[in-house]
């Protein structure tokens, strides 16, 4: 059975974000809230956890993860950024946007796209920001949407309900919405609207 925690989504309490962190640094896969929907999270580089992962999801090699930072620097370590993406990627951070960008080699190359690509984020949902601290290194994530489903998962009960015997932790932070994160290729001489979601590409200067 999973561990069921009611964080508060405005000021987390530490103690309940430290058992989060504790179980992920264990091995374990967490359900919890961001600024778009509700997520799967395990650490960066336990591939066990990952494939975990991707069987919850039903998804294999070919569907990318993405990394959730805590900010444009931690993003910066693992994808190369220049002064113009960074400017860019302030509009839109912390917030509801995904980026893709050139991977570094301190991302794990099981990860990276044909390209050499990968994806990233900075939410600003504050139990996930507080998440990202505590661990002190990013969340490999994925939008928690099952197959079959025709929207994510948004309710913490109905997730508690479905996935109790899959994940270890799953975070009671509120109601999350049903529509994922904008995706914005940053890898190629212009960005690229590759998803639109909740985030405004407006924000970002494009249409």
């Amino acid at each position: 059975m999973s561990l069921f925690l009611s964080i508060h989504p405005d000021d987390p309490q530490p103690r309940l974000i430290r058992q989060a962190v504790e179980m992920v640094r264990k091995g374990g896969v967490i359900a919890y809230p961001t600024d778009s929907c509700y997520a799967l999270g395990c650490q960066l580089n336990d591939k066990a956890a990952m494939e975990r992962l991707r069987a919850i999801r039903q998804i294999d090699d070919r569907h990318f993860l993405t990394l959730a930072c805590r900010d444009l620097s931690e993003v910066a370590h693992y994808a190369r950024v220049d002064n113009v993406q960074y400017r860019l990627m302030k509009h839109g951070t912390p917030g509801p946007f995904t980026f893709i960008l050139e991977a570094t080699r301190e991302a794990p190359r099981r990860l990276w796209t044909r390209r050499n690509t990968i994806g990233l984020r900075v939410p600003g949902n504050p139990i996930a920001h507080a998440l990202l601290g505590e661990l002190d290194e990013p969340l490999l994530s994925a939008t928690l949407h099952l197959p079959g489903d025709e929207y994510p998962l948004s309710d913490p009960w109905e997730i508690d309900e479905r996935l109790c015997h899959s994940v270890d932790v799953i975070i009671e932070g509120g109601h999350c919405g049903l529509e994922p994160s904008t995706v914005v290729d940053l890898s190629g001489k212009a960005p690229e609207l590759i998803r639109r979601g909740l985030g405004d590409p407006a924000l970002l200067g494009l249409g």
